[in-house]
């Protein structure tokens, strides 16, 4: 008993921020997220599976997402990737309006922070703005959303992890990612920040695997760094 206590103060006494990631991570959107994209990317004559979409575009910026659809195209029509970008950004608000759960803990987790906290997204903030409305989440971050777009760094550069740590004014060595994708895994460890991740160990390339800390869901973390005495 003595002993779990102690990791949990020696957690808490090392984070004194935490960065969430949003889709996936807070809310339930990465998955639907995906499909949208492999949906409109099967409408114009593409062959490939969920799960290859799945890895190919987890955590990856939409424009680059559009650039690998882009490049399977015999022939690319003028103004591709801004038709495309759109196409995908009504389906995916679309989809997002018809049902998006939060993800377990999230709720817990948020209401019981006593330390600074906020989201640093791959995702452009009208996107961010509707999930966590959507989801009742938007309340708890006030101020603190970074969009990458905003910023101008997209994940896996940790440039977008280190703005946000800046102004929440905490060093990067006190900072806690919570992540579910490898380009956010990988920005938070070059960042030089504590990395939780809701990903599998089983599913991380092995290189990154014994660098971060894997919990099933944010309930875990919660218990970690949430005090309930």
């Amino acid at each position: 008993m003595d002993g779990g206590v102690g990791v949990k103060g020696a957690v808490m006494e090392a984070i004194q921020a935490v960065i969430f990631d949003c889709d996936g991570t807070l809310v339930d959107s990465e998955v639907p997220g995906m499909d949208v994209i492999h949906e409109q990317a099967c409408a114009l004559g593409l062959t490939f599976t969920r799960e290859q979409a799945h890895q190919q575009f987890r955590g990856v910026r939409m424009a680059d997402c559009i650039a690998w659809v882009e490049a399977q195209l015999p022939q690319v029509p003028p103004f591709f990737a801004e038709d495309f970008a759109r196409k995908v950004r009504a389906a995916q608000a679309l989809r997002f309006s018809e049902g998006l759960a939060v993800i377990p803990g999230a709720f817990e987790l948020l209401g019981g922070l006593q330390i600074p906290f906020c989201v640093a997204t791959n995702g452009p903030r009208e996107k961010v703005e509707l999930t966590l409305g959507l989801t009742g989440l938007r309340p708890y971050f006030p101020e603190h959303i970074f969009s990458a777009y905003e910023v101008g760094i997209f994940k896996p550069d940790p440039g977008l992890f280190l703005h946000a740590a800046k102004v929440l004014g905490v060093a990067p060595r006190y900072c806690a990612v919570v992540e579910d994708s490898v380009p956010g895994i990988e920005a938070g460890l070059a960042a030089g920040m504590r990395v939780f991740c809701l990903l599998p160990e089983s599913g991380l390339p092995l290189e990154l695997a014994p660098r971060v800390q894997c919990i099933r869901n944010l309930l875990d973390l919660d218990v970690m760094l949430n005090s309930r005495d």
